[in-house]
């Protein structure tokens, strides 16, 4: 029987994690030269339109269809044949609903890895990879974790997708960004972020569409939400407040680190925003803000042009976010979860280990083979010309400043 009021919140709940993606490409073009703000916007807000077709073509039924030897959903749900109104089994919302709610989650997260090619990436390029992405990989995860397959039977914890959003995004930026050329000049030159205030737009939409990412997931409205999304703000805000202390103990406590600070907590909880205590929570967010910090430090010293830190911002932080739900998940606040290593289950972290090498391991060869191929056949980035003019007018013929 449809609840009505599990129904309300999970349209809610929708509306935010949707509002997440343009968010996201606030939060990303701030940080681009103005010359490229809309090229980079566009990279979210497109992405909202193909994920959307592909997802009730055929992405809805690879991530949730019958299990085929846990590796994939069947062919069931193709076309959302069969979905309907009717309440999905041992929820209370309609299935269509269900349908909805991931498929934001799905949208966000070839999104994500936009950050890492920025700038210089060539437009067709992108969509054919996006498409292919989320079908030969967002889908596959997000089914082994919630669809029934491998993960989800060896009893692996993902509450809100740090798995399937977080690891999957980053490891698979990390492979891009070390195939697709640098951008001009970026070891030689300074590239400065053209506004951060848009930066710092995206990242409160980002932390109040983070309520509908994690407390949605627990798809009711009801205690477990309540936890998740208290989890949330406590985490981002610890992160936050780690990150302002780390940057002001180096130089000045960048405003742009602040808001970093919080996303990274914010993706840092993903996993185990339903599973944990708020002081859980705290320590997760504490903890993730120096591991991105200094991830991004190591990038650097690496000299690899991955734009925007998606890899340390949600690569690891998404890392040491499943892991630490292995370590902190209690049932004393979720029976439905599990208990981890503090609290005496230490196979509870075992089984999160492996999730997490699996999926960085798949995630990267799939993004390292599209890349590869696309590479030969179209080129990843546009030309150094264009590049110069900038993406806006040489792959969109537009600028957003006269």
């Amino acid at each position: 029987m449809i609840d009505t009021g599990d129904t309300a919140w999970i349209l809610i709940a929708t509306a935010l994690v949707l509002m997440m993606t343009p968010a996201l490409g606030f939060f990303y073009g701030g940080m681009v030269r103005k010359k490229n703000i809309l090229s980079t916007l566009n990279l979210s807000f497109i992405t909202i339109g193909l994920i959307s077709v592909q997802w009730v073509l055929i992405g809805y039924s690879l991530s949730f269809g019958d299990s085929v030897a846990g590796l994939i959903g069947g062919l069931d749900y193709l076309g959302l044949n069969g979905v309907g109104l009717d309440v999905l089994e041992g929820l209370t919302i309609p299935h269509l609903l269900f349908v909805g709610f991931q498929m934001t989650f799905a949208i966000i997260t070839p999104a994500l890895i936009t950050g890492a090619f920025v700038e210089r990436i060539r437009f067709k390029t992108f969509l054919v990879f996006t498409l292919l992405w989320a079908t030969l990989v967002y889908d596959p995860v997000a089914h082994w974790v919630w669809g029934g397959g491998i993960f989800y039977q060896l009893g692996a914890l993902d509450f809100a997708g740090g798995t399937v959003v977080h690891i999957t995004a980053g490891y698979s930026a990390l492979t891009f960004a070390s195939i697709i050329r640098k951008r001009r000049g970026f070891e030689q030159n300074t590239i400065e972020p053209h506004n951060v205030t848009f930066t710092v737009l995206g990242a409160g939409l980002l932390w109040v569409g983070w309520f509908g990412f994690n407390g949605g997931s627990a798809l009711a409205a009801n205690g477990t939400a309540v936890l998740a999304l208290f989890n949330t703000n406590t985490v981002a805000a610890a992160a936050a407040v780690v990150w302002m202390f780390l940057a002001w103990r180096d130089n000045k406590p960048s405003v742009l680190g602040i808001v970093t600070g919080a996303v990274v907590g914010l993706v840092a909880i993903t996993p185990a925003a339903g599973f944990v205590t708020p002081l859980s929570a705290m320590l997760i967010g504490a903890v993730a803000a120096p591991i991105s910090y200094y991830a991004i430090a190591f990038r650097n010293r690496r000299g690899l042009d991955e734009s925007l830190d998606v890899w340390a911002c949600h690569g690891m932080a998404g890392t040491w976010g499943a892991l630490a739900t292995g370590l902190l998940a209690t049932t004393a606040v979720n029976v439905a979860g599990a208990d981890g290593l503090f609290y005496g289950n230490p196979g509870q972290f075992g089984i999160q280990l492996i999730t997490v090498v699996v999926t960085i391991l798949y995630a990267s060869a799939i993004t390292f083979v599209l890349a590869k191929l696309l590479s030969g056949m179209w080129g990843l980035s546009v030309t150094e010309q264009e590049e110069e003019v900038g993406l806006d007018i040489s792959e969109h013929g537009e600028q957003a400043y006269a």
